[in-house]
């Protein structure tokens, strides 16, 4: 009589936990829509996948919520956000639509999805409570395997037709054809040449021997920083620091004291050459 009443009510902790972690969820899955970005959206999804893992794990879906997290947060979209990151999906490219309609379409079975599922929810009758201990009276994995093999093998199927029919179309989408042959090293050698670019290696980045930062150009013999010498992207974000005056000015103090130390030199060799040729005489 206790389980029976426990499966009927809920407790005020799973009350707290629900209210919580759903609006959590609801908020990430709102996010994953909304962000112009595909990789912050990648990374809201990941977050509605970790509370969905709690969800499981605090009903007794032990198995379920370790694949949860293991399996679709862990390795799944992390593949995905990798993916995005490496190949440099912006936000200018989900405005460019290739098949006229499409969103409309999408509007429309969102919609028509939106109306089946109140409708089998509204349906839906529970009269008897069976209970986690009876769900998992052999085990979750075994519960969950026998539920996924028999009563629903059909819509587990159908979900990993539809899983492979997506993981192919989404490698022929993002496929390529190249519409020219690929030019070889020699030809890209003789390219540079002819229009003019640098052919040999690009000098290091540094200030002679003192500095060897990458934001810092190199100094030619006459003093000026040679543009050669600094990334590009550095030089496009203005973050190259100049030293060439302070490098002159360094040169010119070295020459000054150069020519401080000649002069007293020559000073002192003409001093005691007199005093040498006075002792001779007499």
């Amino acid at each position: 009589m206790t389980a029976q009443l426990a499966a009927y009510t809920t407790s005020t902790g799973e009350a707290f936990q629900f209210w919580v972690l759903g609006t959590i969820a609801v908020i990430g899955a709102l996010c994953t829509v909304f962000m112009k970005k595909a990789v912050h959206s990648a990374l809201c999804l990941a977050g509605t996948m970790i509370v969905l893992a709690v969800f499981y794990l605090a009903n007794g879906a032990y198995f379920l919520g370790i694949v949860q997290i293991v399996v679709y947060t862990g390795a799944i979209m992390m593949l995905f956000l990798f993916v995005v990151m490496l190949v440099g999906v912006t936000a200018a490219d989900s405005l460019k639509e290739t098949i006229k309609g499409q969103r409309w379409l999408a509007l429309l079975c969102g919609l028509g999805f939106g109306i089946l599922l109140i409708a089998g929810i509204g349906n839906a009758s529970l009269k008897h409570f069976n209970g986690l201990g009876r769900a998992n009276a052999n085990g979750n994995v075994e519960g969950l395997a026998a539920l996924i093999f028999t009563k629903y093998v059909f819509a587990f199927e159908l979900t990993g037709a539809l899983l492979i029919t997506a993981a192919v179309g989404a490698m022929v989408l993002t496929h390529r054809e190249r519409t020219e042959r690929a030019k070889t090293q020699r030809e890209l050698a003789e390219q540079r040449v002819r229009e003019g670019k640098h052919v040999p290696p690009l000098p290091a980045p540094g200030v002679y021997a003192r500095h060897n930062a990458v934001d810092i150009a190199g100094l030619l013999p006459d003093g000026t920083p040679s543009e050669l010498t600094v990334s590009k992207t550095l030089r496009d974000r203005g973050q190259i620091r100049d030293v060439s005056t302070e490098a002159l000015n360094d040169l010119k103090a070295l020459e000054q004291r150069a020519e401080d130390r000649l002069e007293r030199s020559n000073s002192g060799g003409s001093n005691g050459g007199g005093s040498n040729s006075r002792e001779a005489s007499k």
